[in-house]
């Protein structure tokens, strides 16, 4: 199955949910650096370096750099791949409450990482927007 590609749909029934954990940004020259890739969340080739997410405590136990401490935040609905305007609804809702975020599109959900400072309110912002 493909995933839900309505967006009334996908905004009436995703369930946010705060996962456990705080997360960071870091980047590697290149994956052979990583001690351990499944303790790694996701990983994104860019031309410039290898971004890797990971907790923050793993980051820390190997000695790696970062700046942005996030909470991840999962929308709990298949959403499809091809839909059209998910992305751009919970930006918005979260724009405004002047909160930040990057946007993981997996094959099965969204995720939603934002300052850890602002995760609270993320959710709130979130329940509100599937409410409406």
């Amino acid at each position: 199955m493909s995933g839900e590609k309505d967006l009334a749909v996908l905004l009436q029934n995703m369930e946010p949910i705060l996962n456990a954990g705080e997360y960071v940004f870091c980047t590697v020259e290149n994956l052979g650096e990583i001690k351990d890739i499944e303790k790694i969340l996701f990983f994104f080739r860019e031309a410039e370096a290898v971004t890797i997410v990971l907790e923050r405590s793993i980051a820390e136990e190997w000695g790696m750099n970062y700046s942005y401490v996030s909470s991840w935040i999962t929308l709990n609905i298949h959403s499809s791949l091809e839909a059209v305007g998910l992305t751009a609804a919970f930006a918005n809702a979260l724009k405004q409450e002047s909160i930040s975020c990057n946007v993981v599109a997996a094959y099965f959900h969204d995720h939603i990482f934002v300052a850890k400072e602002d995760a609270e309110n993320a959710m709130k912002a979130l329940d509100a927007l599937k409410s409406n």
